[in-house]
């Protein structure tokens, strides 16, 4: 999952996911079925749009497995629902056909107003057609269906309370300017101003006027829905946020635990290869480095002459077509490649029909981190495009959301693998590159451990003000660099959509180890491999990564694989 547009609390907000200073989606389609996925700085991209979920202030790309009502808990999920008569067939059925329209027409819309085909996000007329699905009535007559169809409910109706605040917040966020140097720069395109502003004291400059921006305009929005929230939660049932979740079977203290145990076994590791990569791009060591200097670290413009903009889209065939996908051939895949004004800078997924309508958008501007952008929401598009037709409606639209952003780390990363750099492009030091990936996964999988840390303590505080100090120590901590306190509310992922990247990166670590380890390590070049891919990418989001994960390869789902990943690049 790169940087995109807010959205408060909903289960379309997902679909876009704005990028703050170290996002891994932008375009994340959250929503509980939205499928928008896109792909920030921190991770690659720019605003997306994701799953339904439940968001304040991030919208890859952009929910938890659904599949077989037999088969939707996880393992972990809770047998003590609040018991209640359960809806008919016919009745979940309706909702089924009701949501899913629901969805196309989010998403669409999300579409069209990132790939710049029209000005304003208008989400309020959708959810008029729809008003029967927001009801809170509707989220507590759920509550003895599948899981998956509960959720969607529950984040249907949190989210129709804050569906205005989605709209001020994009339409803001559309207004804001920052004047500089005789300059403007529009909100939206400061995080790739200073991505690409060589000058640190004019980085500086931009991030006081963003963080300026961010707590005088945005965050009073943020907080409006954030309190929303707090008190609609109590009407589904559950003392708080966090509670509910639970109840939907999200194991957050037990995925809290193996965060905590991550940072602790790789804090040094960080310390040592952090330091080091900022002063070879910077200049500057980790003591120093201020949270302006990220989105320049990972720019990385140096590696722009081997990651050129007119390769991209050519490369991605190629490496499809090894695996036996032939990308213009595809015809529920639809390729946006032409350039209007407001058009995402990022590369971008909406799974608008699934898998009849999937529109991958792109507008190169290369770099490594485009790159990775790409890669990644083709990860999304192929994933959804492939998915069997024949799967009920939560096994295509929602599910756990590590299992789609793991199939888009899986081809990510290709862009810093040694095996495939070799093969697909004339890149001198790929080792090199190889080392520069893995501090940026470590980067992110440590910042995103404590997001997690902070998300559970967040949503059970009494007063959100309050947890602003409390956000900035989480993440200072974590990654040795001052974080900035005003991001306490927009940094949060509607829907614990965080634990889905956690998890997506433990799942595409060990799935690459196992795709090593049968087919050699150019796995990505073998047909073989692309048949296995297709036949995984079928199921949808029926089973959870967990499930997906000890189908294929007989191993427990575990995040210290990361930290394995992580130090295999590091000996490259």
């Amino acid at each position: 999952m790169h940087e995109a547009p807010v959205v408060a609390d909903d289960p379309l907000e997902g679909a876009l996911e704005v990028g703050d200073e170290d996002r891994v989606d932008l375009l994340v389609d959250r929503h509980s079925g939205g499928r928008v996925r896109h792909v920030d700085e921190h991770g690659g991209s720019l605003p997306a749009p994701d799953r339904p979920a439940h968001r304040f202030g991030d919208v890859d790309e952009l929910g938890v497995a659904r599949g077989r009502e037999a088969e939707l808990l996880h393992p972990a999920y809770p047998t003590d629902r609040v018991a209640s008569e359960a809806p008919t067939s016919r009745e979940l059925d309706d909702f089924r056909q009701q949501a899913d329209r629901f969805i196309a027409a989010v998403d669409e819309e999300y579409y069209l107003h990132f790939a710049g085909h029209k000005p304003t996000l208008e989400l309020e007329a959708i959810y008029a057609d729809f008003e029967e699905l927001t009801r809170v009535e509707t989220a507590r007559r759920l509550e003895g269906a599948p899981t998956e169809l509960w959720r969607f409910a529950c984040e249907s109706y949190l989210g129709g309370l804050t569906r205005s605040h989605q709209e001020r917040l994009a339409q803001v966020e559309t207004e804001l300017e920052v004047t500089i140097a005789g300059g403007q720069i529009p909100y939206r395109m400061l995080r790739v101003a200073l991505a690409n502003e060589p000058d640190r004291a004019r980085r500086e400059r931009l991030e006081l006027a963003r963080l300026e921006l961010l707590d005088e305009r945005l965050n009073p929005l943020y907080m409006e829905a954030a309190l929303i929230d707090r008190e609609a939660v109590a009407s589904l049932g559950a003392p708080n946020y966090y509670e509910l979740y639970k109840r939907f079977g999200f194991g957050l203290d037990e995925l809290a635990s193996q965060c905590t145990a991550l940072l602790d076994e790789t804090e040094s590791l960080w310390v040592k290869a952090g330091d080091r990569l900022f002063r070879e791009r910077l200049g500057i060591g980790l003591a120093d480095a201020r949270p302006f200097d990220v989105p320049r670290l990972l720019r990385a413009p140096e590696l722009d002459v081997s990651y050129r903009p007119e390769q991209m889209l050519p490369a991605l065939e190629a490496t499809l077509t090894d695996l036996g996908i032939d990308l213009r051939s595809q015809k529920n895949v639809h390729l946006d490649l032409e350039q209007r004004p407001g058009k995402s800078p990022r590369a971008f997924c909406a799974a608008i029909e699934v898998p009849a309508k999937v529109m991958l958008v792109i507008q190169p501007i290369g770099g490594h981190d485009d790159w990775e952008a790409l890669f990644h929401e083709a990860g999304h598009t192929e994933h959804f495009a492939h998915t069997s037709e024949d799967l009920p409606m939560e096994a295509k639209r929602l599910g756990d959301m590590a299992v789609t952003e793991g199939w888009a780390m899986l081809m990510q990363h290709l862009v810093d693998e040694p095996a495939w750099l070799t093969r697909r492009l004339d890149v001198p030091q790929v080792a090199k590159i190889a080392n520069a990936g893995a501090v940026s996964l470590l980067y992110f999988v440590r910042r995103y451990s404590a997001k997690l840390l902070y998300e559970i303590e967040f949503f059970q505080s009494d007063d959100p003000a309050s947890m602003r100090p409390r956000y900035a120590e989480l993440l200072t901590e974590a990654l040795k660099l001052p974080a900035n306190p005003e991001s306490y509310l927009d940094d949060i992922d509607g829907s614990f959509y965080v634990t889905g990247y956690l998890r997506s990166w433990a799942f595409e670590a060990q799935l690459r180890d196992f795709l090593r380890g049968e087919f050699g390590n150019d796995w990505f070049a073998r047909r073989s491999a692309g048949d296995l891919l297709r036949e995984l990418w079928s199921l949808g989001q029926q089973p959870t990564a967990e499930a997906l994960l000890a189908d294929v390869t007989g191993a427990r789902l575990e995040l210290a694989s990361v930290g394995d990943r992580i130090r295999e690049g590091l000996a490259a």
